[in-house]
């Protein structure tokens, strides 16, 4: 049985245990009490005051535009409240509407809380196979979730898409979109686009022919409207792409960050991740074969898909035939920039090796590109297509162990950049090392079943200074590097810019930062519970801002963090909502 629990009906205030037939209502001092529906144009502007969805706006910037807090008063930033959550990998992102906060716990718990006191309004708790359970670690884990008309929009362990009245935690609707038991899972939530919802499929690395795909649903009863796959299938003239190999050997494409959407050119554009096994000789996709391509499409590519239909309009993949895990899942970051005199529509992102990239959104046309943290894997990049000439000594083979750099985690990991309109900058959390990779080939016979198949031994990059957290602002208008701060402990959270100019961000070694958003001047710092593994976001109640982060030990994120730096000790349990507010 799916439940929702209201505090209400807990005793706190009046009214009794609902076995799901029934609904205790909100007192009238509930922030529920002047909730308003949430309409497509306020999607497309959303108020300061609310955090609406991933990332804050379509565009996925990351930004707030609230400047209560700001470089002056920073300084007297204070606990508000906070909020104990599920203990378990915590990479949650709330959102925020007319003075209620979501937020999504380890093992689908929603909970809907008074963003102002954080006094719980109602609870969902799903109730998942042991086997999940047992599972744990980010099969438990989501990242975002969606917010349209009256409802809370999340997807689930057990691979389903779920409508909670976002006033009550009734189940609107609950939609199964494929079988967990076969390895699928959401470790991304869904998000709006036009009046679709859109969710994307993770779990692609247990065998699961023709990969992941990218689905879109009726907001209001949940029924798939149209499907894209992110491995190209039969009938697709890009399945030549897999060197000769039958669907039923194509594996990986998982999209596991959730997507942007631009409302002028009607278009999401989506991240895929990598192909697997990792390794492309145990793939099959090395060496390449007569009369075929090797890229294999769609993996580490952005999609730019129609909303409405689920058309492919068209597709630019960043790294063919990947053979390092270097995914191109993360965040697409849309936004207006001046290119050879002219504004132009771009697309950008960094994938795991921190490549600045930018693409014309309306066409797919590579634009720039710009390396930050170190890299050995690309040698060069072709300016007008962007095509990568890759450095072989990196490329692991069978028998063999290669250094390459970055590690499988990457120089930059799942944790989101953020955009500023005001400095034209984007913030990149990264951290620095490498690894020795060593491929662990299938034995004679043997079936594979799933798993990337390499031994990555980490390490620093050479001549480290120790120091392996960077955190590195990009001007997108002139494509020059403004500043850079380094530290031991690796970056781990996502960024926020604000009006303010006040960007924050945390590490691994529990502190949560406000940087001055021009030069990376520290301006505040405190030192949290846990690892700080979610983003930061930003939202007012009653005229007042507040910045809230999610923290929380276990994900693969930082489980990879902490073999560079040991010395670094953080809690297993103790994953906590803090909420600050200048005092």
């Amino acid at each position: 049985m799916r439940r929702s629990l209201n505090r209400f009906m807990l005793g706190i205030a009046a009214g009794a245990i609902s076995t799901g037939g029934a609904w205790a209502q909100a007192p009238a001092s509930s922030p529920t009490a002047k909730w308003t529906t949430i309409t497509e144009d306020m999607l497309r502007k959303p108020s300061a005051n609310d955090w609406l969805m991933w990332r804050g706006n379509y565009a996925s910037w990351g930004y707030s535009p609230l400047a209560q807090i700001n470089k002056s008063n920073v300084k007297n930033l204070r606990v508000a409240w906070t909020w104990s959550l599920n203990s378990g990998v915590t990479e949650s992102e709330p959102l925020v509407h007319d003075g209620i906060l979501f937020v999504t716990n380890s093992g689908d718990k929603i909970q809907a809380l008074n963003a102002a006191t954080g006094d719980l309004i109602w609870e969902y708790r799903r109730d998942l196979a042991p086997q999940l359970i047992q599972q744990g670690g980010n099969s438990l884990a989501k990242r975002n979730m969606a917010l349209y008309g009256d409802n809370l929009y999340i997807t689930t362990s057990d691979a389903h898409v779920v409508a909670l009245d976002a006033r009550t935690g009734k189940i609107a609707f609950d939609h199964e979109t494929a079988d967990w038991k076969k390895g699928y899972r959401y470790t991304s939530g869904p998000f709006m686009a036009n009046g679709v919802l859109v969710a994307s499929m993770s779990g692609c690395n247990l065998a699961q022919p023709g990969g992941c795909f990218i689905t879109g649903h009726d907001p209001k009863t949940g029924a798939e409207k149209w499907r894209v796959h992110t491995v190209a299938q039969d009938g697709d003239p890009n399945a030549k792409t897999w060197n000769g190999l039958p669907l039923s050997e194509r594996f990986g494409g998982s999209a596991w960050i959730a997507g942007s959407y631009d409302p002028e050119t009607d278009t999401i554009y989506h991240g895929v991740g990598q192909p697997y096994p990792w390794i492309a000789e145990i793939r099959g996709t090395t060496p390449k074969k007569a009369g075929f391509d090797n890229s294999a499409l769609y993996t580490d590519a952005t999609l730019a898909i129609d909303p409405k239909t689920g058309k492919m309009k068209w597709h630019f993949q960043h790294l063919e035939n990947d053979t390092l895990d270097l995914d191109y899942a993360y965040e697409r970051i849309l936004v207006d920039l001046p290119i050879a005199g002219k504004m132009r529509k771009t697309v950008v992102t960094a994938g795991k090796l921190a490549i600045v990239e930018v693409l014309d959104r309306t066409n797919g046309q590579f634009l720039w590109a710009k390396e930050t943290a170190f890299q050995n894997v690309v040698k060069s990049i072709d300016p007008k297509t962007g095509v990568k000439t890759i450095n072989e000594a990196a490329m692991p083979h069978i028998g063999k162990t290669t250094f390459n750099c970055p590690a499988d985690p990457g120089a930059r990991g799942w944790p989101s950049t953020g955009y500023s309109p005001k400095t034209q900058m984007l913030y990149m959390p990264m951290t620095e090392y490498c690894s020795n990779t060593t491929p662990a080939p299938l034995e004679a016979g043997e079936k594979y079943t799933g798993g990337g198949r390499a031994v990555y031994a980490r390490v620093p990059i050479p001549n480290s200074d120790g120091k392996f957290g960077r955190l590195e602002a990009v001007n997108l208008a002139n494509q020059k590097s403004a500043w850079v701060q380094r530290q031991r402990a690796p970056m781990s959270s996502g960024v926020m810019p604000t009006a303010g100019g006040v960007l924050f961000a945390g590490t691994l070694d529990r502190y949560f930062r406000a940087y001055d958003d021009k030069n990376g001047k520290v301006l505040w710092e405190t030192r949290l519970n846990n690892a700080l593994n979610s983003p930061p976001i930003s939202f007012s109640v009653n005229g007042k801002q507040y910045v809230a982060i999610a923290v929380g030990n276990g994900s693969s994120q930082v489980r990879s963090l902490n073999t560079l730096t040991p010395d670094i000790k953080n809690p297993d349990g103790g994953a906590t909502l803090w909420v600050f507010a200048v005092q």
